[in-house]
């Protein structure tokens, strides 16, 4: 097999070279295939008409300020998160039950997003919801130090059942919708189906892997993902 480029690292044998060349090759192929899924993501027609201009639960936009009284809440409706020249809306699907404790991977995730939030709001639009009350849910940002994500609370909607974030009114899933305004109204534009279909061989669902940076980054040790999850804290 051909050399695909002529650097080299320091004292790499020549068994590490032809190791890593086919390697590089599937990386390669790898990188096609996203952006093959990508493209045919972006040829998908509208989905479904929103089901319904839910109504949901926030507080103000500084993420420090505590919310001492249900005065500081306020309600939202979803078209309400479409800023002026951005139809596209993607929303993560928190899960924290109400009464419950805020879910590890999902706070992982967000850990990393919340930097990442000033880019992504200034291309298209970016929520995250929780079915627990606003105020638990702010309490948890600001433990998080959370700056930059817009947290809203979809309690007392019926979001999380109609977008298959929730099965039987407790098991919540942590599921990414994208929704599109059109001059016909909002349209339900992709969701992460990866968590619903099957996975062969135990395999996890890896829904979320492209937006978590994390496991990437595990991916290239020699360690890997495998055996480790996200903990809130690592004292």
């Amino acid at each position: 097999m051909a050399h695909l480029h002529n650097d080299r690292f320091p004292n790499e044998t020549d068994e590490y070279r032809a190791a890593r060349d086919a390697l590089l090759a599937a990386e390669m192929e790898l990188r096609a295939k996203v952006e093959e899924v990508a493209a045919l993501r972006r040829t998908l027609p509208l989905g479904g008409a929103l089901k319904e201009d839910y109504l949901l639960t926030e507080g103000p936009a500084d993420l420090s300020a505590a919310l001492p009284a249900d005065t500081d809440e306020t309600q939202t409706r979803l078209s309400a998160l479409f800023a002026p020249g951005k139809d596209t809306l993607i929303v993560y699907s928190f899960m924290y039950p109400e009464g419950g404790n805020p879910c590890p991977a999902c706070t992982s995730l967000i850990d990393g997003l919340d930097g990442l939030a000033p880019h992504i709001t200034d291309r298209v639009n970016f929520a995250v919801f929780a079915k627990t009350p606003v105020a638990d849910f702010r309490a948890w940002a600001r433990a998080r130090d959370w700056r930059n994500v817009r947290l809203l609370s979809t309690n007392g909607t019926s979001y999380n059942s109609d977008y298959i974030t929730e099965r039987g009114g407790e098991s919540q899933i942590p599921i990414i919708n994208v929704f599109r305004r059109t001059a016909d109204g909002i349209f339900h534009s992709w969701g992460s189906e990866l968590f619903y279909a099957p996975a062969t061989d135990g395999q996890h669902p890896r829904h979320a892997d492209m937006i978590w940076p994390v496991w990437n980054l595990l991916d290239m040790t020699p360690e890997g993902r495998e055996g480790w999850f996200p903990r809130n804290s690592y004292d």
